[in-house]
């Protein structure tokens, strides 16, 4: 049996085009499968925020196209859908900014995603919500603008959680955050994982965070896979020793755009 075969999502030879003229994703190919946390590793700029857009239909906002390639979940093509119909098939969205409503209180952010899933169980999940970031239930009542970087992430895993996912697109999550609050949040995205039995795909530029909690991880480099793998193999991998964890020796270290591609693409795939 193939990874496809039993495979939640499956992105092959995505391209993705901004205005025509910059492309920003190119020959893309990733699966994620069932209850699996699949980590997309890369500097800013890389390609991993227009991954998920592409994914979940919000390219349009950004005068994007894909103009190659397959998004395929559970079985079916869902590239070009609107992004309502996609989030109907139980994919959800985290984005990286603009992640709660700032002017509604912490409760009202939730209560819009009961109210957009009224019938299908969410209103049991608001229960949880609590049990899962704690923090929540002591600024319920406060503006969500006046949460703090790690409040403010934990108030949109909770609006997802609500919205009954599948697969959990997840945007850099420790974007600005101190090292111990991003440890908790990780360690909250494992447990939403093994619990509620869903799958994520975590968008991250902090790859020892990420590592720390993935099943597989990819690479990603001026819209390319470079490398794929399980946590422990890209954690012995040089290159992410010395360009994405920062273990390699002071005196040599070079930046990743320094090293020329030729040399890279041996050193990945070799």
């Amino acid at each position: 049996m193939t990874a496809q075969d039993n495979a939640l999502l499956t992105i092959e030879n995505l391209e993705v085009v901004y205005h025509n003229v910059s492309t920003a994703v190119q020959g893309l190919s990733l699966t994620v499968k069932s209850e699996q946390i699949v980590a997309l590793l890369g500097t800013n700029g890389a390609g991993k925020s227009t991954t998920l857009r592409a994914i979940s239909g919000f390219l349009g906002l950004d005068n994007a196209r894909i103009t190659n390639g397959s998004i395929a979940f559970r079985g079916e093509e869902i590239q070009g859908k609107l992004p309502h119909r996609i989030t109907e098939r139980g994919i959800v969205l985290v984005p990286e900014r603009e992640k709660v409503f700032e002017n509604l209180t912490v409760e009202e952010n939730l209560q819009i995603s009961v109210s957009a899933n009224v019938g299908s169980g969410a209103k049991s999940t608001y229960n949880l919500v609590f049990d899962y970031f704690p923090p929540l239930k002591k600024v319920r009542k406060s503006l969500a603008g006046y949460l703090s970087g790690g409040e403010r992430q934990m108030l949109a895993l909770s609006t997802a959680l609500l919205c009954k996912p599948h697969l959990l697109l997840v945007d850099e999550l420790s974007l600005g955050l101190a090292p111990v609050i991003v440890s908790e949040l990780m360690g909250l995205v494992r447990r939403i994982r093994d619990n509620e039995h869903v799958a994520v795909l975590l968008v991250e530029q902090n790859a020892a965070a990420a590592l720390e909690i993935a099943d597989y991880a990819y690479v990603i480099e001026n819209g390319r896979i470079v490398l794929g793998g399980e946590p422990e193999l890209l954690k012995n991998d040089q290159n992410i020793k010395e360009f994405y964890l920062g273990q390699g020796q002071r005196e040599t270290r070079k930046k990743y755009s320094d090293v020329k591609q030729y040399r890279r693409s041996r050193r990945w795939f070799g």
